[in-house]
């Protein structure tokens, strides 16, 4: 099987992990519910960020698995807010796993789309607070 060789994104990662062989599958492969749960933490910091407090997973729009992971992959989780409503925060999330250190290979894993909404500490919806200057940016 051949594999296009790709580059990482030019910007820093939301969260990097290594899965180890606790979250292994029977078939030898990373349980697709791991990854889930890391893009959802991914997903979560940009959401977190822009609501300035607490968030809560409401939606997965989209989840799509292009690849397995393996154990020790470096599985790197790019995560980006694609849309902001009055109380939701829509994320994009893309996974990336390096692997074969003797001749390093990039790969795209998966790719999603979450939606968040802004809670208070109760745990009861509340609206964003309006955009800071430097998130505009």
């Amino acid at each position: 099987m051949t594999v296009d060789r790709i580059v990482l994104p030019a910007r820093h990662s939301t969260l990097r992990v290594v899965p180890m062989p606790a979250d292994l599958n029977q078939n030898g492969d990373v349980f697709g519910g791991w990854v889930m749960a890391q893009v959802d933490v991914a997903g979560a910091i940009p959401a977190m960020r822009r609501a300035r407090g607490r968030v809560a997973t409401v939606s997965v729009n989209s989840f799509l698995f292009k690849q397995p992971v393996s154990v020790g992959d470096i599985v790197s989780l790019y995560a980006e807010i694609v849309r902001v409503g009055k109380t939701s925060i829509t994320v994009k999330v893309e996974v990336y796993a390096e692997r074969n250190y003797s001749d390093p290979i990039i790969v795209k894993v998966t790719e999603a789309e979450l939606t968040y909404v802004a809670i208070d500490m109760a745990g009861n919806k509340r609206a964003l607070p309006p955009e800071k200057p430097s998130e505009m940016e």
